[in-house]
């Protein structure tokens, strides 16, 4: 005869209450972990972050809280946008900023990629000297050659007061993009290059059909880094288009914008938001195809 021993109810609430406590005591350590590793990546998220806080709550304040010790807006004055829309000739700067930054992000990526494709897959004589002066070329500050340049353009071709003297020299490349694109080419097997003259296409099919979809995110960025240079460039427009309104952009508009309104210090910081928008926007939703782009440029040389 055998007994057969069963625990009591008491026994069996303890070891579930234990399991849970465990469980409980396991997700606090985890918590605990997750915090202590990313600390001081929420830390500096934060200290990027405030300045574009405080830049939008001053935006959306009246006249006589901005900029004082009252950081919390009393009243939500979303007119002060349509205020710094309704500006005169501040369409007139999205306009000529859109034209700079989206042609000639346009040229320098077309023009870019062919010279990118022939230094990372054609074997020539005197291929690593000519990388060596595209580098070369980026290491020349544009104040070096303004002066001359500004000569060139206003005075023989008599563009001054315009966006092309900034525009067209993009059609003719750019290093930084030109070093980008070449160094994630490198990383395409050439392999794949080699099936495609085996089938009959030549340079420029193989460059169009089998090379460019691979480096897409590549182009994604240095198209983004153009971009972005563009939108913000204040250095350009300030030499070539000052002495004419009707092409000034967004970045040397807000000079003027702010200078007239150097006590609305709300409707500044609307024009700031307003400006910096779009570039945010965009840096969001291209920002898996921008870091894969920049990721993989480095990885051979």
């Amino acid at each position: 005869m055998t007994t057969t021993l069963t625990p009591a109810p008491s026994a069996v609430r303890t070891a579930r209450g234990g399991g849970s406590a465990a469980r409980r005591g396991a997700r606090r350590r985890a918590a605990l972990e997750w915090i202590a590793v990313h600390s001081l990546a929420v830390a500096a998220a934060l200290f990027f972050l405030l300045p574009f806080v405080f830049v939008f709550l001053t935006a959306v304040m009246t006249d006589d809280q901005a900029l004082t010790r009252e950081l919390w807006p009393h009243t939500w004055e979303w007119g002060n946008f349509a205020t710094v829309w309704n500006t005169p000739g501040f369409l007139t700067w999205w306009r000529n900023t859109l034209l700079y930054a989206g042609l000639g992000t346009v040229l320098a990526v077309a023009s870019s990629i062919p010279v990118a494709y022939a230094l990372a897959k054609f074997r020539f004589r005197g291929r690593g000297l000519a990388m060596m002066l595209v580098i070369a070329t980026m290491m020349l500050p544009p104040q070096v050659v303004v002066v001359p340049m500004y000569l060139f353009w206003a005075k023989q071709l008599d563009l001054a007061g315009t966006l092309w003297p900034l525009i067209v020299p993009f059609a003719f490349g750019n290093a930084f993009t030109i070093f980008l694109l070449r160094q994630f080419m490198l990383t395409i097997p050439k392999e794949y290059t080699e099936a495609a003259k085996i089938d009959g296409c030549g340079e420029f099919r193989t460059m169009v059909r089998i090379v460019l979809p691979m480096a897409r995110p590549a182009i994604a960025a240095v198209a983004l880094f153009h971009f972005f240079y563009c939108w913000n460039d204040y250095f350009g427009p300030q030499i070539y288009a000052s002495e004419n309104p009707a092409a000034w952009t967004l970045s040397y508009g807000l000079e003027s914008f702010k200078g007239a309104h150097q006590t609305d210090w709300n409707l500044t910081m609307a024009a700031t938001v307003m400006i910096m928008a779009p570039v945010i926007v965009v840096f969001f939703l291209a920002q898996k195809a921008f870091v894969e782009g920049v990721t993989l440029t480095g990885v051979k040389g």
